[in-house]
């Protein structure tokens, strides 16, 4: 592994990319030079997606860097086929980089990622939340971090393969969903800022599928043109999240009771990790009608348990909301679409602005199983407006 001082590529002497003439003409990436002289990296994953978005670039002329992120050590073993951020992913992006003759370089993030994103998905099972890590990592390491990585490199633009549109509004760069909704990944970049939007660039947001992205790394080709997509969280390979967390925590991780909404026990639990908002399959408590879990109280160690309608929630409270809309977060309500959950379809709401970044979401219909550590995303049309994380919901 290597730090960007190791790299043997120039930068700008403090950093920021060379101004350029206004009256250039701009390229496709919106940058006023030509192709040639404009400096991309690419967040390369080892995926087909990330995998194709440099070859395009370099089909087009750019000056393309790829960088791939080591978060997570595997020491020695591999993650099961489909897994994010397998132990093979580095070295397909590295064959990708030399079939393109593009300098590729690995970064070692595993120790920030140890601190932004694992601990924090750990800490938040012990919350009672439902944490979403792929939301944190592009928060952080893979926006925030990489950005400035790019920075120091004297690159316009970082470009990745997510599947999102950039397009300039009245008031500059926007976040919009995909052309393909099957596809769309806004959920997942709701906390990308104004100011990142800048230079950052999504060159397969207009696809028009997935099956045209495969297309693309078969002319180009790239031997991961097949390679299955990615399902799961790196560092939960085998998919069990309570073991991951067991690990992680293992005197914080304590059992309790699990009770009906009137405060009866109705069995044992190991655990308040190993259940969700809204889970009802393995409560380990039969009988009668079906049963959800509708609360979980950290303090007392009580999962609560329910009928579905006790489930249902009209108004979301938020904090570390990100607005990417124009001015500042509107506070006398905004009528809007949102997404709980990555794959729901937006439901009407009117979002209700309120200090230090919380707000309230007021829901026109009930949701069930909203729970806290998940997103609310805010969408105008297809244009993402911003979002917040669930505190909780009534």
């Amino acid at each position: 592994m290597i730090s960007t001082r190791d790299m043997n590529v120039p930068a700008t002497g403090n950093g920021e990319a060379p101004p350029v003439p206004s009256d250039a003409a701009f390229n496709s990436l919106g940058i006023a030079k030509a192709p040639a002289d404009t400096r991309v990296v690419v967040a390369m994953s080892g995926g087909v997606d990330s995998s194709v978005t440099a070859a395009v670039l370099v089909e087009q002329g750019y000056e393309v860097i790829g960088i791939t992120l080591q978060l997570y050590d595997y020491g020695g073993g591999r993650a099961r086929p489909g897994a994010c951020c397998a132990g093979e992913d580095v070295y397909d992006a590295r064959q990708v980089a030399e079939r393109l003759s593009i300098p590729h370089y690995v970064l070692d993030y595993q120790s920030r990622f140890r601190a932004e994103v694992i601990d924090d998905f750990a800490d938040a099972y012990l919350r009672g939340e439902t944490p979403i890590p792929c939301i944190r990592c592009n928060q952080t390491v893979k926006f925030r971090d990489l950005l400035a990585t790019a920075r120091d490199l004297g690159a316009e633009v970082l470009a990745t393969g997510h599947y999102v549109r950039r397009e300039i509004g009245p008031a500059g760069p926007e976040l919009h969903r995909a052309a393909d909704p099957a596809r769309d990944q806004s959920y997942f970049l709701f906390t990308t800022t104004k100011a990142q939007l800048d230079p950052l660039r999504f060159p397969l947001g207009a696809m028009a599928s997935k099956s045209a992205t495969r297309d693309l790394a078969q002319r180009f080709g790239l031997a991961v043109a097949e390679k299955p997509d990615s399902q799961d969280i790196c560092f939960v390979p085998d998919g069990d999240y309570a073991a991951v967390i067991d690990k992680l925590r293992p005197d914080a991780v304590l059992p309790g009771d699990i009770v009906d909404l009137g405060g009866a026990v109705l069995g044992r639990h190991d655990g308040i990790s190993r259940y969700t908002i809204g889970q009802r399959r393995g409560l380990g408590v039969g009988g009668g009608d079906a049963l959800y879990v509708v609360r979980l109280e950290p303090e007392s160690r009580r999962v609560v348990v329910g009928p579905r309608a006790a489930l249902a929630r009209t108004r979301v409270a938020l904090y570390g909301v990100n607005w990417l809309g124009e001015g500042d977060l509107p506070k006398a309500g905004f009528a809007c679409a949102v997404k709980l959950r990555s794959a729901q379809e937006p439901v009407a709401a009117v979002l209700h602005g309120g200090p230090e970044g919380t707000a309230e979401v007021v829901l026109e219909e009930p949701e069930h199983g909203v729970a806290p550590g998940q997103a609310c995303v805010f969408y105008d049309g297809t244009r993402v407006m911003g979002g917040g994380w669930i505190r909780g919901a009534d």
